[in-house]
């Protein structure tokens, strides 16, 4: 097990026991499994240095019904609600969601690819979903998120940067960030300081490599 430094460290073992990753299946032992079809293999198992967080809500400013399930499983009903008539054909996911009371619902192992990022990039790198993890909070970009979701979104990352020893707490930001103009999600109301704290680093990362700051 690899030792992580953290402003927590007092409560680090209770933490690491709390979510339990299974490296031979790439999943939340603990979460509800909600299998996504819309994933594909990584060029290579070990390639994930970046954990990518969004949010999402289904139907719009809604929250607790099966909408994400749906669209992640490619069984969105386009007649349930009149946004659903532009994105039921869609071929997305994510490998986590964690919901407004902090349920983890996981759909893709992690150590597939999901199809979350799309047009993006991270440190001069593009296809941000080859060697990243998606992990959606419920929530929008015009309110907060609840505490649960702090929480817990920041117990299953210390888990992730425990598990897999190519991810690192500096290399966590936001969908808007590597889709800049494109995507604004998680938006202004997630706390970024909590993770920051939690983790003892500052984020969101930078994504701009060095010869775009020149």
């Amino acid at each position: 097990m690899r030792e992580i430094t953290t402003n927590k460290n007092k409560g680090f073992s209770r933490v690491v026991e709390s979510v339990q990753i299974n490296k031979n299946t790439g999943l939340i032992e603990s979460a509800r499994q909600c299998p996504s079809p819309n994933f594909d293999e990584r060029c290579r198992d070990d390639d994930m240095s970046l954990i990518v967080i969004h949010n999402i809500n289904l139907p719009p400013n809604q929250y607790g019904g099966d909408g994400i399930d749906q669209l992640f499983t490619n069984t969105l009903d386009k007649d349930e609600h009149p946004y659903y008539q532009d994105i039921h054909h869609l071929r997305v996911s994510s490998h986590l969601l964690i919901r407004r009371d902090g349920e983890i619902v996981q759909y893709v192992p992690f150590h597939k690819r999901a199809w979350h990022a799309g047009v993006s990039q991270f440190l001069g790198r593009e296809v941000c979903n080859d060697f990243s993890i998606g992990i959606e909070m419920e929530g929008s970009d015009f309110e907060p998120f609840t505490q649960q979701q702090y929480d817990v979104v920041n117990t299953v990352i210390m888990s992730l940067l425990i598990t897999y020893p190519s991810l690192k707490a500096e290399a966590i930001t936001g969908h808007e960030h590597i889709a800049k103009g494109r995507k604004t999600d998680p938006g202004p109301f997630f706390e970024w300081q909590q993770l920051s704290d939690y983790l003892g680093t500052s984020l969101p990362a930078n994504c701009e490599s060095d010869e775009n700051l020149v």
